[in-house]
């Protein structure tokens, strides 16, 4: 009888103690980080969202909310939640990050290069930030200052392949042909398995008068992407022309949208090189809205009068059990 009376009491205490949900903006911002992490940017969004209904001026959420829309390519609200952030915290380097990266997928060229070098400033391990800052500065026609950016990459970085592919752009650009062909030299022993490397390197070679070397990776970049235009181009400007032919120093100045905190791709072939245009932005609401999320159920502690009931029914209890044994 003991033993039932006990586990009454356990039953009796837990139906006193009330339920409450867990809606702190700190708690949300957690969930959020969280998501990211694993990948699940729209449910960090809907995270960091919930915390600025809770908390308006969270600049935690909002520096993540700057990194879960440039995730998802919603650039120009990336811009006003990074903004946000800075304004409580100027050396968020999350949101510093954000807001050069928003810059540059918005076109925004100049701003992002001077955003980066802000980020530079209080962190300068930040590798892909590098390469987005070279690619800026190739979209200003500013090769020079690219390879400066491009060569940080690769020296944070050896095993990159898109950094490595991108400083031998840069050195296309430049006509310094050497330089070019030791940079995309790296690539290729990194992976032969990239068509727009080997195009690159094709180039390289032929600037520097090695038409049948040049020949040789065009086909190699064919032979991985038969569609590859650019690549017969090439290789078409090579029969007949070997004395007279002229590199085309085109350089790729579109970068991928991988997280800053992840290594960029192997850059896929393309059709085309091209410089980048300004990507659509879906809408966004200027403010928050807090979209419903599954909620963790948390319980308060034990209230004096809960507590005052709960020993009274245990009185009850232990009584009842009493006067049976009598």
């Amino acid at each position: 009888m003991r033993s039932k009376a006990l586990f009454l009491v356990l039953i009796l205490a837990v139906l006193f103690i009330p339920a409450v949900q867990a809606e702190e903006a700190s708690e949300w911002v957690a969930q959020g980080q969280t998501a990211i992490m694993s990948g699940n940017f729209d449910r960090a969004l809907a995270c960091f969202n919930n915390a600025l209904a809770l908390d308006k001026n969270s600049a935690s959420a909002n520096s993540g909310k700057a990194v879960a829309l440039n995730k998802l390519g919603q650039y120009a609200g990336a811009l006003d939640a990074a903004n946000r952030t800075l304004i409580q915290r100027s050396s968020d380097t999350d949101a510093l990050n954000a807001r050069a990266f928003a810059q540059y997928n918005l076109g925004q060229y100049a701003a992002s290069v001077v955003s980066y070098d802000k980020l530079f400033a209080i962190q300068k391990n930040r590798v892909e930030a590098y390469c987005v800052q070279g690619s800026a500065y190739m979209a200003l026609n500013e090769s020079d200052m690219a390879v400066v950016s491009y060569l940080q990459c690769t020296s944070l970085d050896p095993a990159e392949v898109d950094s490595w592919n991108k400083l031998g752009l840069a050195y296309l650009d430049q006509k310094k042909y050497t330089e070019a062909l030791d940079a995309l030299n790296h690539a290729t022993a990194i992976t032969t398995k990239n068509a727009e490397v080997w195009n690159n390197k094709g180039l390289a070679l032929a600037g520097l008068g090695r038409y049948q070397d040049a020949l040789n990776c065009f086909n190699q970049a064919l032979s991985l992407s038969p569609g590859y235009s650019e690549a017969q181009k090439n290789k078409d400007n090579m029969y007949g022309k070997t004395q007279v032919y002229t590199a085309s120093t085109t350089a790729t100045r579109r970068i991928s949208t991988a997280t800053p905190t992840e290594t960029s791709p192997v850059i896929s072939p393309t059709a085309e090189v091209s410089t980048p245009g300004i990507p659509s932005m879906p809408e966004i609401s200027a403010t928050p809205t807090s979209t419903p999320v599954p909620k963790k159920t948390t319980y308060s502690p034990l209230s004096p009068f809960t507590t005052i009931c709960a020993l009274i029914g245990v009185w009850g209890l232990v009584f009842l059990v009493r006067k049976n044994k009598e």
